[in-house]
């Protein structure tokens, strides 16, 4: 692994060498910890930025060097859409990525990778004391004197009213030439003092400051407590033992323990020495306190008044598919860093809260356990959302989306849908002032007046002293789901953190589906209805029958705008869509293959990428590789197909993927092919804590997808060796051991070798795995052995008969002058599955030339514009590789209303250099450019411009 040298080194004012592709992780989480991180947001559309301020609960780390230990990290991914394990930017899984299609990738990389070097420029910035930032950029926000959005309680200290420091969250008029240089005045007061460093990127940090906890009325009983334990402490060291006693509160409590945070987010500064130093670079924001030489004399609770920009990587700004405004989250390789300074590096596991205001007409969706209710804000006229997690996770999993979108609803759902106790009643509505505290309820729904509360049922469910029963209703489309109760099983172990885990709680295990909802927004509610709803709760009902309780309370899933560079994405409690997924008009069963698979893809990462992570980013497999093998399992459950047909269909699909990944290796850098790029340093990182992701800003790696196939055969394989109802049995005993806590490959690998011995005593080792699959670019000799098995399965045969009558076909009509034509021969033609009907596009696409009748007839037979996106997109480049001028429509609708799999279709309209192709490719980017995922469009743009 590239390191960069320790805490010393880390805040020296040097970019990524523009020759290099990896991601800096600063922070250093060996030292200290983030233990809670209390978010004040407030959405400004006019600006595109969000500003605020987020509280940081901190707690060195026991011993000089000590490593964090062992947490969960996430993709987000789908979500990388690759969110390094769900939570940083993946490629869509279905792109396309054929022959032709490959060569016109290799084609267009060096311009890609030239568009994102132009893209990167060092930004630097320094603050000293009150100083704000030293950016041009930053001067509009601090000339304008907008807050910065931090929200007050109304507390009564001493007998009076406690009001907030008349400078916090203002963003401070500097003068330009009061800002010292930054590296020589940084370098200068170091004295010593130690450095938090964060991960940060792209925001506008006005202010870090000390808070004096101590002065917090409600920490009043743990300040007396902490006095009778230790007397004559300093106010310096009863702050610290105060934050300590409050981060340490046992799980059971840990209603108080959020109000406690809550109340102390909101503390004064600390007088004499409550403003810090701080400086920023491109990669970090680095903090220091005068006189603080070690992490335990380091503050325990800061405050970080900043504002993002509108470039941040982090955040996307844009309109949806009803032309109104939205920001979300987009789970970019940077991850969360230009939305809030943070630890970004796995282990640096943590819970939070978080208060967004909004625009009254917005909703507000966030990762947190409960359903938020917005109350009114009686200063701004802003609604509020209050968020929260109970389950440590690290901070790139933070995920959050504002818009103007609407809730699904079904006529024939009957679910019993469950809330956590202590919430407001449906029908309840709520104001308060900007100090009040809000309990949160279930959300409004979206599109209706924002009094107008969302009905539900009330069956409690969820953590701590929660319940739930069973149920049996039906989804939208009238299929019946039993929710039989469970026990508890007695084998669970939690190996993690103390946090109240559903693992060991009655209630999780008896309930099959978590109460969920689905947003869109209102031109495509019906189909987010008839599709993504109906499906929902088939799908939750199988995960759970697949690995056993679901890890998170309760789930919203949103059809985000048609710019998202990815099919889908997990997060906790949230769930990204492409509009790409939905079925289309007509479409009917089949036309809902891809909807389904890609629920359930997205639905295994509650268990693998969110329950359990990768402690390397690297090994993106355990993800994207586990979530594509269970997507398989757990959709042929959610459609009870018999055994029989659960394996003619796995083995289908595994065909197409390995047709998919041959392509992918053929046409890529060896050193992109492997699923372990650190090898045996795989899991290492500096004293400090401090890293590289080895490829993660390579352009190229954007649209790869040799983690989620490559991963998904070295599954396939060993469910081989050991049977695949013994395997799926093992990943339930894994989930059990594994849950809460981030693995490496050996974790996996150890246990399962250690759970079947015989495949030991048959030769297969971890040294064996490591050198055949996970540390060599190319293709196994299993998967070229096994593949050749799949092409002669019962589903493919029928496949080449049907190709060889279009071939047929085509032959017959070519040649023929347009009045001497004869009639088109009938030809009876089977019916096939969706993923027939791709797998005989691809071969179709493997011929030379076709008849523009035969390629009419196959559009008419078929109905490829009813099919998937998937199907939809072999079909277009048929299109395009023939020149069926009469259908290049089809083409520019996939290209404006598919942006996630589009980027490739640039190219090939491109490399065919017909001037009416090439235009077809101009008219195109120029009606989404604005909307576009940034990455996609550099791309793009460097192909057809």
């Amino acid at each position: 692994m590239q390191m960069q040298c320790d805490c010393d080194m880390e805040h020296d004012d040097v970019d990524l060498n523009l020759d290099k592709d990896d991601l800096p992780l600063r922070a250093n989480t060996s030292h200290i910890l983030v233990r809670h991180y209390v978010l004040d947001m407030t959405i400004h559309f006019h600006r595109k930025v969000i500003s605020g301020s987020i509280v940081l609960f901190l707690e060195p780390v026991a011993g000089p060097g000590a490593l964090a230990s062992p947490g969960r990290r996430t993709e987000i991914i789908g979500g990388q859409g690759v969110r390094f394990g769900e939570t940083g930017k993946t490629p869509a899984e279905s792109w396309c990525i054929t022959g032709h299609v490959g060569e016109t990738r290799a084609k267009f990389k060096d311009k890609a990778v030239t568009a994102l070097q132009d893209d990167r420029k060092d930004k630097t910035r320094v603050g000293c004391g009150v100083s704000g930032t030293a950016e041009e950029e930053g001067a509009k926000s601090r000339n304008s004197g907008e807050a910065v959005g931090v929200s007050w309680a109304a507390a009564d200290i001493a007998g009076r009213k406690c009001q907030p420091p008349s400078d916090v969250g203002k963003v401070h008029n500097v003068p330009q030439s009061a800002i010292p240089h930054p590296n020589a005045s940084w370098e200068s007061t170091s004295d010593g003092d130690f450095t938090l460093v964060l991960d940060c990127c792209d925001l506008t940090v006005s202010k870090v400051e000390a808070l004096d906890i101590i002065s917090v009325p409600s920490m009043s009983g743990l300040v007396e407590e902490v006095k009778c334990q230790r007397s004559g402490l300093s106010t310096v060291d009863q702050s610290a033992a105060l934050i300590q006693k409050l981060v340490s509160i046992p799980s059971g409590q840990w209603r108080e323990q959020h109000r406690l945070f809550s109340q102390c987010s909101r503390a004064p500064a600390s007088q004499g020495g409550g403003t810090l130093q701080f400086h920023t670079d491109r990669w970090s924001l680095q903090v220091r306190k005068r006189g603080a030489g070690t992490p335990q004399d380091f503050p325990r609770a800061l405050r970080i008044c900043y504002e993002t920009r509108p470039e941040g990587g982090s955040v996307t700004w844009t309109r949806d598919q009803d032309n109104r405004v939205c920001v979300y989250t987009a789970g970019s390789p940077i991850n969360n860093r230009a939305l809030f300074a943070c630890q970004e590096p796995p282990v640096a596991m943590s819970t939070w809260q978080a208060r967004v205001r909004a625009p009254s007409e917005c909703v507000v969706l966030m990762s947190g356990e409960n359903q938020a209710m917005p109350t009114e804000e009686e200063d701004t006229g802003l609604l509020f959302w209050d968020y929260y997690v109970t389950m440590p996770m690290p901070a790139s999993t933070f995920t959050l989306a504002v818009g103007h979108w609407r809730q699904a609803t079904a006529e024939f759902t009957t679910a019993v849908e469950s809330w956590p106790s202590g919430r407001m009643e449906c029908g309840e509505t709520a104001k308060a002032g900007p100090g009040s505290e809000t309990v949160a309820g279930p959300a409004a729904g979206a599109g209706s007046s924002t009094s107008e509360v969302i009905k539900c049922s009330t069956l409690q469910t969820g953590s701590g002293d929660q319940t739930s029963s069973s149920s049996v209703f039906c989804d939208s489309q009238g299929h019946s789901v039993a929710c039989f109760p469970d026990t508890v099983d007695e084998s669970v172990t939690c190996s993690h953190d103390d946090y109240p885990c559903r693992f060991t709680e009655p209630s999780a295990w008896s309930q099959r589906v978590v109460p969920h909802r689905v947003f869109a927004p209102d031109c495509l509610l019906q189909k987010a209805q008839m599709g993504v709803l109906s499906l929902l709760p088939r799908c939750l009902a199988a995960a759970h029958a697949v690995l056993g309780v679901h890890p998170f309370p309760r789930l919203d899933l949103l059809i985000v705008p048609a710019g998202f560079s990815s099919l889908g994405m997990a997060s906790p409690h949230v769930v990204f869509l492409s509009q790409s997924v939905l079925c289309a008009d007509g479409a009917g069963e089949r036309g809902r293959s891809l909807c389904g698979s890609r629920l359930c893809h997205e639905l295994a990462h509650s268990w693998f990428g969110l329950a359990i992570g990768a402690r390397d980013w690297t090994e993106e497999w355990i993800s994207e590789g586990f979530a594509t093998y269970l997507e398989d399992i757990i959709w042929a459950q959610a459609q009870q197909l018999s055994p029989l047909e659960t394996a003619e269909q796995c083995d289908l699909k595994a065909l197409l993927r390995w047709r998919r990944l041959s392509d992918e290796l053929h046409n890529s850098e060896e050193h992109l092919q492997v699923l372990r790029p650190n090898m045996e340093k795989t899991g290492q990182v500096t004293e400090s804590g401090s890293s590289m992701v080895k490829h993660a800003l390579n352009p190229d790696k954007t649209f790869m997808q040799v983690h989620y196939l490559k991963g998904y055969f070295l599954l396939r394989f060993l469910g081989s060796q050991v049977g695949e109802q013994q395997f799926i049995d093992f990943f339930r005993l894994f989930v059990k051991k594994y849950h809460g806590q981030l693995i490496l490959s050996q974790d996996f690998l150890r246990m399962l070798l250690a759970t079947f011995p015989d495949m030991g005593r048959h030769g297969l080792t971890l040294s064996t795995v490591y050198a055949q699959w996970l540390d060599q670019p190319g293709i196994p000799q299993w998967l070229c052995e096994r593949s050749a098995v799949w092409s002669q399965a019962r589903l493919v045969d029928e496949v080449k008969a049907e190709v060889i009558k279009w071939i047929q076909l085509s032959r017959s009509m070519q040649g023929k002058g347009r009045k001497r034509k004869k009639a088109e021969p009938k030809v009876n033609y089977k019916e096939v599955s969706s993923e027939q009907l791709l797998l005989l596009l691809e071969l179709l696409l493997e011929e030379a030339e076709l008849s523009v009748t035969s390629l009419r007839s196959l559009e008419r037979t078929y109905c490829l514009q009813k099919q998937d996106a998937e199907v939809r997109h072999r079909w277009c480049e048929l299109v395009v590789k023939h020149g069926l001028s009469q259908a290049y429509r089809d083409v520019e609708h996939f290209l404006v209303h598919d942006q996630a799999m589009g980027v490739y279709l640039y190219g090939e309209l491109m490399v065919q250099e017909d001037p009416d192709q090439q235009a077809l490719a101009r008219r195109c980017l120029s009606l989404v450019s604005e909307e576009m995922d940034r990455s996609a469009r550099r791309v793009v743009e460097e192909m057809v411009l």
